[in-house]
């Protein structure tokens, strides 16, 4: 809808197009993504509640795997049902306060995600390399700061970018050619000038990707390093399986994260746009419990535990 408001024409809502080139297969892709959020919510509760209730799991490392499961069910809920209903309707309207809402809590959650692997990262650090002085370390009082920081630095940090955007002007067309709400196509819509709101963008990518980055990046040679320094395989083998699992989660968000917001515009489509960002807003959260789940022992015997004295 767009009003005209003392001669300046103002856009109340967004219409989204989703994916329109998959039209023959929709009710199929429908059915298909619903079924991944569905798996997604119940496998992160399943790790949330595994680390909660069992005593054997209550130390930094799982904490910080809660944190990222909470993440992970908050960015899908934002994201998933309003997709679905745009896949299910081929095209769906959306208001601008609410697109302006879901884009605040997507851009804080991814945000909050880069800081939560980052600390993630630096824990296994010093797990690795400090294991002398790891519990003096990461204490609870730490585990709790740093949790805490990533929540409010993410949601802090792209707070001023939001209020930048939404004092531009939307007079038309008011046509969103993705399946969310994202500051891309977003600013593309924009009749003033964006410059601010991409440098503001640009700013908090130093600080929110660039820099956990080169953090888990140095982290991760410390870590490299010092296992291979291990004089058994078998120690070698335990000390990179209990890093393996975040290894991988970090490679997946980390390589979507730069493929859609690093890299330049110019160099992908925009089917491979919205492929990268089907990719880190719905399958990287249902990975990341899989990946957890599979390739830790603690949480599978914990998970046998629970099983085993529910059947009792």
């Amino acid at each position: 809808m767009i009003l005209e408001k003392t001669n300046t024409t103002v856009l109340t809502e967004f219409i989204m197009l989703g994916f329109e080139s998959i039209h023959n297969i929709r009710i199929l892709m429908f059915i298909l993504l619903l079924l991944i959020y569905c798996f997604t919510i119940l496998m992160n509760f399943l790790i949330i509640a595994l680390v909660s209730t069992s005593r054997n799991l209550h130390t930094p490392m799982y904490f910080f795997i809660s944190q990222l499961s909470i993440s992970d069910i908050l960015l899908t809920t934002v994201i998933v049902p309003k997709m679905l209903h745009v896949l299910l309707y081929q095209r769906g309207t959306i208001a601008f306060s609410d697109c302006m809402t879901q884009l605040y809590f997507f851009a804080s959650l991814e945000a909050s995600e880069c800081l939560l692997l980052a600390v993630m990262s630096y824990d296994r650090y010093v797990a690795i390399c400090n294991p002398l002085r790891y519990n003096s370390i990461m204490t609870h009082r730490c585990c709790v700061i740093l949790v805490v920081t990533s929540w409010l630095g993410g949601f802090c940090i792209v707070f001023p970018i939001i209020l930048s955007t939404l004092m531009l002007n939307f007079c038309g067309p008011n046509i969103i050619d993705h399946f969310f709400c994202d500051f891309i196509p977003i600013l593309e819509l924009s009749c003033s000038d964006p410059h601010i709101v991409r440098m503001e963008i640009a700013l908090s990518s130093i600080i929110l990707i660039l820099i956990p980055s080169i953090l888990i990046i140095f982290s991760y040679t410390k870590i490299i390093i010092t296992i291979l320094r291990i004089p058994s395989s078998t120690g070698r083998q335990k000390a990179f399986s209990t890093c393996s699992s975040h290894l991988i989660v970090v490679s997946i968000f980390y390589g979507t994260i730069f493929g859609v917001y690093v890299l330049p515009p110019t160099d992908r489509t925009l089917s491979i746009s919205k492929i990268l960002s089907l990719l880190y807003t719905v399958f990287t959260p249902l990975i990341n419990p899989i990946i957890y789940s599979l390739k830790n022992n603690d949480i599978k015997e914990a998970l046998h535990d629970r099983v085993h004295r529910n059947v009792r």
